[in-house]
């Protein structure tokens, strides 16, 4: 295991604030670096399908990027316990994932090559980031942030044996599983090419579907163009991407303007305040929603003008349409609706147990749970699961489609969805007292999210919270707290 420092008396720690990838952590360039990482994982035959089988980041993917954030701040905390405490969550997390892909190959999240290739990922694009935008790492530097990132898997695996010691050795081995492993799979063409086109809206632009489809239709196109060609040459040659004319020059160029915010005073630029403002809902009781709900106005006038300059086709007024009807509490999905908006968490057009262990995933994440409580809340939603297969799944493939669904109108409130409220009250109470108070309420709910859940209650105890959870996952009601828990993206 790392000790958390280079090895002398007066070294500055591998993690904490002082740490080389703390340096990195608010710089707009490190956006690019993440995305152009998340490709080359992707690439990987063993993360392609574990990422295509059970990842949420294409329907859900700023509630990804809250949850990535959160975990990695976790990851380079200074204090020991906090790490150490993260690690276990992940291994956890990622214990729970293995299959088979499309070829039939048997893959699994916890396979030390593929997370070693994790880590490298992450290495080696924050290295490519810093060189093409004019700011290349001294050899002391880069060597430092390789001990960093070893550091890292050592904390996930034990020790770091799966990554070369030496610096020199990584770059050979970088190269070998570029040339040799990476394929163009499944879910780095949906990063390249379905993603970026079809990118939800964040909540702070939630209801302006047209300024958000115009802004998506330009930036789309650009960050996919310097995604491929930041990539190295033999995975491109190899993926067989196309190379547009001029994206050698527009990466360049996208690499360098962000490097340029290095000469803003500190503080400007907060990646935690900028994923927290993305997240405000029209509803927040965050003080900065005052601010942000200006702002939506001034962007709805915005979006009128676009469609006076484009219009739509048809009469409607999308933006003139709320996200949700009205808040009575009482609104309600279509059953097309609620099983693409709730019940298909990955987005494949089918519900089957990846989608119910996301929900799993998603409220343990939320409530932060450690063992027992996180597997109890698994099982719960496996037995869940089991009861939805054996009452939807028709045809017997092994999964839930949407016309079955909705075909059998079923009523989801059967004895293994009361056993999830149950365990989730559970959980929730965090004192014991057999009543959730309104803290533990909005420890639920609020947190990253920022959610105004006044009610006229100071308590709620099991049958009202079993009861609105239940009316919620069966009755398909809409503007209740858990639209943002598991339908937001």
């Amino acid at each position: 295991m790392t000790t958390g420092t280079t090895g002398t008396a007066d070294a500055t720690p591998l993690f904490g604030p002082e740490s080389q990838f703390r340096a990195f952590f608010d710089d707009p360039r490190w956006a690019l670096a993440m995305i152009r990482a998340t490709v080359l994982e992707a690439a990987h035959p063993q993360i392609g399908a574990a990422l295509a089988d059970n990842s949420t980041f294409v329907t859900h993917p700023w509630r990804r990027l809250r949850n990535t954030f959160l975990s990695m701040r976790r990851m380079f905390d200074a204090d020991p316990a906090v790490r150490e405490r993260e690690a276990c969550r992940l291994n956890r997390l990622h214990a729970r994932m293995s299959g088979s892909d499309s070829r039939g190959r048997a893959y699994d999240a916890m396979d030390r090559a593929a997370r070693a290739w994790v880590v490298a990922t992450l290495f080696e694009s924050a290295v490519t980031m810093c060189r093409l935008s004019g700011q290349p790492l001294g050899q002391d530097t880069m060597e430092r942030m390789y001990a960093e990132y070893r550091a890292f898997l050592a904390a996930l695996e034990g020790d770091a044996g799966a990554l070369p010691e030496d610096i020199n050795d990584f770059w050979r081995y970088f190269d070998r599983v570029v040339g040799d492993e990476l394929e163009n799979t499944e879910a780095a063409r949906v990063i390249l090419y379905r993603l970026f086109d079809h990118l939800p809206a964040p909540a702070l632009l939630d209801g302006m579907p047209t300024l958000w489809a115009a802004g998506r239709a330009l930036i789309g196109p650009l960050l996919g163009a310097i995604t491929v060609a930041s990539l190295p040459e033999p995975y491109r040659r190899k993926a067989g991407l196309p190379e547009m004319p001029g994206a050698a020059t527009l990466m360049q160029g996208a690499y360098l303007t962000a490097g340029f915010t290095r000469f803003l005073p500190e503080g400007w630029i907060n990646a935690e305040t900028i994923i927290e403002t993305l997240s405000l809902s029209p509803d927040s009781d965050d003080p900065r929603a005052r601010t942000m709900t200006a702002l939506r106005a001034r962007m709805k006038r915005g979006a009128a003008l676009i469609r006076l300059l484009t219009p739509l086709s048809g009469d409607s007024d999308p933006d003139s349409v709320p996200a949700t009807p009205p808040s009575t509490g009482e609104g309600r999905r279509s059953a097309e609706e609620f099983f693409r908006q709730v019940l298909d968490q990955t987005g494949d057009g089918h519900l089957d147990w990846p989608d119910l262990a996301a929900m799993a995933r998603e409220l343990a994440t939320r409530l932060d749970l450690d063992e027992p409580e996180e597997t109890r809340l698994y099982d719960a939603f496996a037995a869940w699961w089991r009861e939805l297969q054996a009452a939807l799944d028709t045809d017997g493939d092994g999964r839930v489609s949407a016309d079955e669904y909705a075909t059998a109108v079923p009523s989801l409130a059967g004895p293994a969805l009361i056993r999830v409220a149950e365990v989730l009250f559970d959980a929730t109470d965090k004192d014991g007292s057999g009543t959730i108070d309104a803290d533990e309420y909005r420890t639920l709910f609020r947190t990253a999210f920022h959610r105004d859940l006044a009610t006229t209650n100071d308590t709620f105890g099991r049958s009202a919270f079993v009861g609105d959870f239940l009316s919620f996952m069966s009755g398909r009601r809409t503007n209740t707290p858990y639209d943002p828990l598991l339908a937001d993206a």
